[in-house]
């Protein structure tokens, strides 16, 4: 549909914000009885928090500065509240979801846009666990609602406020720059979605004054972000080694968008592109799909690093599957409130859902607690104050644990660090809190068989769960001298 025809969208805000509010709000209900751990990335984006800077090891800062924000205002650093923003802010993307349909179509499809993207398996998987996918999308909607508004009227003023908005999409995850290039293939190919060069160049100064902090932080720590970017991207930096193309993960990663978007929906996004509907909404939706398939071909795509297509992509979608008749989306909305209700579900008896004899379904999101209180009883009992580890999941665990105010399995009398590594930091602990050695012995636990190269390190028993996230990571544990790290200690 082309963005330049105004159709009539009126009244659709009462009825789409009563479906996405009682979804909320039941998300929010349920959301003390979920039994999934806090995750090892929640953990430390709760830690970002509450060293507030402009800038972390592997992510920009928003998700740091959010869960700071709620944490404060609720005086507790518990699951709940790290994970409650996530249900809100997935509401309010519906909302600006459903409000920028309304524009382009009509007030059902508005509608039904907000019941589609609350009811999409990323979304019902998201609401549950905080991430920076959840706290981008609002500001991605936000963007592209502006920038309809830069392309009807020619405003500077929206012209600045989809600048900023897409910078306070990148300031929460780096996917956010997919929308720079979005708008101008959008501009190349669909003539109805050009803009001004004044109203582009207002857009890119606001974009990049808003994020010039986080650049500034990048430059003054090694480019930090941008390194660990790369690494995501390992094909970028030795390109003759991944010669060969990886049609495997290409597959996986295929294969997963059925699920995180929901078949319905895919099937319809797909079929706008080959029908050529709605054509603006495809360039914000497309091109970050093929890309993000380019990377998988390449070396890996996780299922989630598409995301951001699918917001202009469900509005695009939904217009496609009416068309269809009322079954098709009928059978869409069934199948993704269906399949929301089940992942709620599983949140809330992951510690026994298994299938027959095998290992827990969800046990990547249990057993964390259990590792940190053994490692606590192991430096009770050999009467040492101090934990270096060397797996970020077990620093996240821990810091979390022993820093945190109203948090389950907390602990108390212990200080964490990170191993320190020579070279390049490989994670955010070791960057920010690598050991600098002690007067006394300290605990050291490891992923790694390996014993420590210093003198006086004495072997004690491994921690190997037999259920949970450390099920095939056992840790070995070592009593070790305070100054094991330094070089004078090593033989």
């Amino acid at each position: 549909m082309s963005a330049s025809v105004k159709p009539d969208g009126a009244g659709w805000f009462g009825p789409a914000f009563a479906v996405v509010a009682a979804l909320v709000i039941f998300r929010l209900a349920l959301l003390p009885f979920a039994r999934a751990e806090v995750f090892v990335d929640e953990a430390q984006y709760w830690l970002w928090g509450q060293e507030l800077a402009f800038g972390y090891y592997s992510k920009p800062p928003m998700i740091g500065w959010l869960l700071r924000g709620v944490t404060e205002l609720a005086g507790s650093d518990a699951a709940f509240w790290l994970r409650a923003p996530a249900a809100v802010l997935h509401g309010a993307t519906a909302l600006l979801l459903a409000g920028l349909a309304a524009e382009l179509a009509d007030r059902r499809t508005a509608i039904l846009v907000a019941a589609s993207y609350i009811t999409l398996p990323l979304v019902a998987v998201g609401s549950f666990l905080i991430s920076t996918d959840t706290v981008m999308f609002p500001f991605l909607a936000g963007a592209l609602w502006a920038w309809l508004r830069v392309i009807r009227e020619q405003s500077w003023g929206a012209a600045v406020l989809a600048g900023a908005l897409v910078g306070l999409a990148v300031m929460s995850k780096y996917a956010g720059l997919y929308y720079v290039l979005c708008a101008g293939l959008a501009a190349v190919f669909v003539p109805g979605a050009r803009v001004r060069w004044s109203d582009a160049g207002l857009a890119l100064v606001a974009l990049l004054i808003v994020i010039s902090p986080n650049i500034i932080w990048n430059i003054q720590n090694g480019l930090s972000t941008l390194e660990h970017t790369m690494d995501n991207a390992d094909w970028v930096r030795d390109p003759g080694a991944r010669a060969g193309l990886n049609w495997a993960a290409l597959g996986e990663f295929a294969g997963s968008q059925f699920v995180v978007f929901g078949p319905v929906l895919l099937v319809g996004l797909l079929w706008s592109a080959v029908k050529r509907r709605s054509a603006m909404l495809l360039w914000f939706a497309l091109p970050i799909l093929v890309l993000v398939c380019g990377q998988a071909l390449l070396s890996k795509a996780y299922a989630n690093w598409a995301a951001a297509a699918y917001l202009a992509g469900t509005i695009a979608a939904v217009i496609t599957v009416r068309g269809w008749g009322r079954w098709a989306m009928g059978v869409s909305l069934a199948l993704g409130a269906g399949l929301a209700v089940v992942l709620v579900l599983a949140t809330v008896f992951a510690p026994v859902l298994r299938l027959g004899d095998g290992p827990l379904l969800m046990e990547r999101y249990l057993g964390r607690i259990a590792m940190s209180s053994a490692i606590a009883a192991r430096a009770e009992a050999e009467g040492v104050s101090v934990v270096v580890a060397d797996d970020r999941d077990v620093l996240a665990d821990l810091f979390y644990r022993i820093r945190g105010r109203g948090v389950a399995g907390k602990i108390t009398g212990l200080e964490a660090y990170a191993r320190p590594e020579r070279g390049r930091p490989p994670n955010h602990y070791v960057q920010s809190h690598a050991f600098a050695g002690s007067p006394g012995d300290v605990l050291y636990v490891s992923r790694r068989n390996v014993p420590p190269a210093c003198e006086g390190a004495v072997a004690l028993e491994p921690i190997a769960p037999d259920e949970g996230a450390f099920r095939r990571r056992p840790q070995t544990v070592w009593r070790v001298p305070g100054d094991c790290w330094t070089e004078g200690a090593r033989p």
